[in-house]
């Protein structure tokens, strides 16, 4: 059986805007070692993020299309079965959720909001540069 590994949000947009920094190598490694999964809420906030006016200037409405199209390819959707409410920003809880719903060998974030719970129920959370150590 492969890990499940459990990204957020900024970590994958970083990862899209960056593709030779720290966050891409993490997301290449851990497809190597297992799956990348998400859920639907996760899904939902990548998009809402992916597609701010502010990266326009960066990349490409056409481009981010693609990002997105290749999330959807290159990930797996887990169906959450857990409701979590712990995290001091409410909006991260459904990275908890996901972690917690397929048995996540991690969390990758740069979020000090997550990492400040590492480890969470046996999960760890780290960042990009930990995880790449790590594993």
């Amino acid at each position: 059986m492969r890990d499940n590994f459990v990204f957020d949000t900024n970590t994958l947009i970083s990862a899209a805007l960056s593709p030779f920094s720290k966050n891409a190598e993490a997301i290449i490694k851990a497809e190597g070692l297992g799956i990348i999964v998400y859920s639907e809420f996760t899904w939902q906030e990548f998009q809402h993020v992916l597609f701010r006016p502010k990266f326009d200037k960066y990349i490409s409405v056409s481009t981010r299309e693609i990002i997105a199209e290749r999330f959807l390819n290159r990930f797996k959707k887990v169906t959450i079965d857990t409701v979590i409410r712990e995290c001091r920003d409410p909006k991260d809880d459904i990275f908890l959720e996901l972690a917690i719903s397929c048995h996540a060998a991690c969390i990758i974030t740069g979020d000090s909001d997550l990492l400040s719970l590492h480890p969470f129920r046996n999960i760890p959370i780290f960042n990009a540069s930990v995880f790449l150590e790590k594993f």
